[in-house]
This record gives structure tokens, sequence and C-alpha cells, in this order.
């Protein structure tokens, strides 16, 4: 009776906000889409119901805070609006920055403000308090993507849209609003305008992408989450050298499992609205270098730091040494987005030092192309990766140092590693699951696509009622939240 209630209850719960993997939500788009498809033929109707029940959407995930949701699109909107019909470079420029400072300042205060207060106490040995802050949850996501258009209108490469309907629909589109992928105007504004179809393949590709999603979620994610990652990553020293080593290894799987997940569901929702948003990861543990696992993992942040930040600073444009100094900074800053901590700093500056570093020597070196190098560059790369996680995960940096040393004593350490592997069968399973058909070829899942796509449709509803089971037996009784809503 609870549940139904809560289902049901128009009011926001700060202990249960609303996820893709509640029963709360699946209840409320069933109801919503029963509507959706019988009136999205009718374009007013349809922009104002979808952007409606996404502000509601986004109400049941951070309270009252919906309206900053309204504020950013209203800024953005008259002010892209305003450099796009004023006739002086000056003008246009001081629009620009007016922009550029109410967004970054929202976005300062609601995430970096206890940041900046706590660096202050540190270097003055000050007592200043922290201030009682609630982050609206996806505010880093809206606020790139509101960002993005208005820089886009200052450099001609967009022309703003006339109804502020459309905006808003396209800042507050709830399958992509708390999480990503960040969609850009130019990609997103035509499509409303258009009738949305929904033809056989989006459909298909829809409920692949939304039981994928609900897999690595519910099935994969979450349960070495609460039942391994989360125990070792806050007590290391109450486990061995092998259990840390399984940990980071775990986070890895977990992590790419958990973002990827929502953004599998956020691109299958979607679909079965009829609208494309454009994929957001490419099996980036495949990758063979630091560049090409930023060409593969968060493909909406990179290509965003990279067209908006990077070309910015002047890009390869300046020289070979402020190349490397550009692509050292926008991985700080890339970084420093991810939270409020020195400890995602350390983790961007990692990435940005060997993105430099590869810059450097691919003009030197020309590594050959054949199976035993590009084995020891993906197997160098998928290490350092996951080596950079143990910071980005650990709650502050002795706990990493301490993980570190943990895994550097296995080789010294006295343990029946047989008994270790049976004790956690199944949460080794699960990584070595998802490690291998994460490495799997795409051709093959084009196969998996195939094969569903000429299946009858009594058998494609028994797959998702089955996918829909497992995910059910596997759910814990806390929905556990996306990683990234923190952010």
């Amino acid at each position: 009776m609870t549940d139904f209630l809560n289902i049901f209850s128009f009011l926001y719960d700060p202990k249960h906000p609303l996820i893709f993997n509640s029963k709360e939500f699946l209840v409320l788009f069933i109801i919503f889409y029963g509507l959706y498809i019988l009136r999205r033929k009718a374009y007013y109707f349809r922009i104002i119901y979808v952007s409606l029940f996404s502000l509601y959407f986004y109400y049941k995930c951070s309270g009252f805070y919906f309206g900053l949701l309204v504020f950013s699109s209203v800024v953005d909107y008259y002010i892209a609006s305003y450099i796009y019909n004023s006739k002086k470079k000056s003008t246009k420029k001081w629009a620009l920055f007016l922009s550029i400072v109410i967004n970054l300042g929202l976005l300062f205060y609601f995430k970096y403000t206890n940041f900046f207060i706590e660096n202050i106490n540190f270097l003055t040995s000050g007592n200043f308090k922290n201030l009682d802050i609630f982050l609206p949850i996806g505010i880093s996501f809206y606020t790139f993507q509101t960002m993005s258009y208005t820089i886009d209108v200052y450099r001609n490469k967009l022309k703003p849209t006339n109804n502020f309907l459309e905006f808003l629909f396209f800042v507050s589109f709830f399958p992509q609003l708390v999480a990503g992928p960040i969609v850009r105007a130019s990609q997103f504004i035509p499509q409303i305008a258009k009738t949305p179809r929904l033809s056989n393949y989006r459909l298909d590709k829809a409920l692949l992408l939304i039981m994928g999603g609900l897999i690595k979620k519910v099935i994969i994610s979450d349960y070495i989450s609460v039942n391994f990652v989360d125990r070792i990553f806050d007590a290391p020293e109450k486990y061995s050298a092998f259990e840390n080593l399984l940990g980071t290894y775990g986070y890895a799987i977990q992590i790419y499992c958990d973002f990827s997940g929502y953004s599998d569901m956020a691109i299958g929702l979607a679909l079965l609205m009829g609208f494309t948003l454009p994929p957001n990861f490419r099996s980036p543990y495949q990758s063979t270098s630091i560049t090409e696992f930023w060409r593969r993992w968060h493909i909406s942040l990179s290509t965003w730091l990279r067209d908006y930040l990077y070309i910015s600073l002047g890009g390869n444009r300046r020289g070979k040494l402020r190349t490397y100094i550009n692509l050292f900074l926008v991985m700080f800053f890339g970084g420093l987005w991810h939270g409020a901590s020195w400890k995602y700093v350390l983790w961007g500056v990692m990435h940005g030092t060997m993105l430099a570093i590869e810059r450097f020597f691919k003009q030197f070196v020309d590594i050959p192309k054949n199976i035993f190098t590009t084995f020891i560059t993906w197997f160098l790369t998928l290490h350092f990766v996951i080596f950079c996680w143990i910071f980005f995960r650990a709650s502050n940096y002795d706990t990493a140092v301490l993980i570190i040393k943990n895994i550097g004593n296995i080789f010294n350490e006295n343990i029946d590693i047989t008994h270790r592997i049976l004790e956690y069968r199944y949460i080794l399973g699960l990584i070595i699951f998802a490690f291998i058909t994460h490495l799997t070829p795409n051709k093959y899942f084009f196969m998996g696509y195939k094969m569903f796509k000429r299946m009858n449709i009594i058998f494609k509803i028994v797959l998702f009622s089955f996918v829909m089971w497992l995910v059910y037996l596997f759910i814990n009784s806390e929905v556990q939240p996306f990683i990234y809503f923190q952010f």
C-alpha cells in the first residue's frame, strides 16, 4: 500500500528521488506514454505535454529547484535571441559574457561554494562554516547544454528558435535531463517540429537499449556495488590484497555499467517517443590509448570540452607547448566538472597529463599495428584507466593510497586464493561476464539485433518480460541512484 501511495504521490520526496530503475517511474511513464502516443501528432499538445511532464519529473528528482531549470532556460533563450539580433560585435560579446557569468555563477554557487570555503579555511586557518546548499540533480548537464546553445548562436553556427516552448522542451527533455547525454541544440531542436515516427526499427532498438541498460544498472552495477565494491572502498584495510584488487576491477565495471546503462535507457526512452539522442559510449575499455578512451567515454562531455573549452583556449593552433597545456587544462576542468573535490581534479590531471604525453611521443614513435602491440597498448591503457578510477572512487587521497599499497602486497600475502575465488564467485563471475561482453566486437551485437528484429512479437514480449523478471530478482529494497546524479 505504501509503494502504491508513493507512486501516485505528487510531492517530492528527498529520500526517494524519481529515477529510471524504480517502480514509480515505470508506472508514471506508462501513464504518460499512453496519452503521448495518442496525441503525439498534435504539435502544441506534444511540446507542452512533454515539457510539463519533464518539469514534473525534475521536480520529483530535485524538488522546487525545477524553477532553476526554468530560469536558466529563460536566460539563455532571450540572451541568445539578443545576440542573434544585435549588429555590434562588442554587444554580442557582452551578452555572451553575461550568459556565461549567470550560468557558471549558478553552477559555482550550488556546486563549489563549500569547496571554496573549505580551501579558504585550509589556506588561512580560518573557521568559515559551510553553507547548507542542496546540489540540484543534473545542474552540470543542463547548464552545459544551455551554454552551448548561446555560444553556438554567438559563433553563427546556429539560428536560435523563435519559440520558447521548443527551447524549454529541448532543455528539460526528461530522458537525458539529469545525467546526459549533453545534447546540442543543433542536433535536437530540429526534431521537435517534426511529427515523431515510431518505426519498427526504433521500437526494436529502444527495447534492446532499455533492456540492456537495466541489465547493466541493476543486475551488474548495483549488485557488485552493494555486495562488494562499496565495502572495499569504505574500509580497504579490512580486506586482503586480492580483495582490494578485485574491488578496483569491480568499480571499473560498476561505473561503466551504471553510467552507460543510464545513457542506454535515456536513448531508448527517447526513441520510444520518436527522438534521436547521440551515443554517449562506444566500448571505452576497448581503447588502445587514452586519446581513444576519451573518444569513447562520456562522448557528449568530451566533445563539449573540445568544442567549447579546448578550441577556445587555442586548441592545437598556437604551437606544441600550448597544445600540451591546453590538453592539461581541459582535463583539469573536466575533473573539476565531476565534483567539488581535489580527488576529481587529480583524476582529471592524470588523464590530462597522459593525453599530453601521448601527443608528445606520437610525433617521434610510430607503433606498428599488429596483434602483439595492440594487446600491449590496450592492456596498459585499461590499467591506467582503472588506476585513475581508484582516486575517483576513494573517499579521499589517503584511502586511495592505502588501496594501492594493499594491492602492492598481493604477491607477499599468504591467503588461499581458491577459497577467495569461491567466496566471491558471483561477484567475480559478473565482473568477468561484463568485461567479456564489453570487449566483444560490435559486429556480434549487430547480429543479435538482427535476430531480435526477426523475432515474432510474442517472443519479443516474452524476452522483455524475462529481463524485467531478472531485474526484479536483483533489485535491492533500496533503489540505488545513478552515480552521475551527484555530478
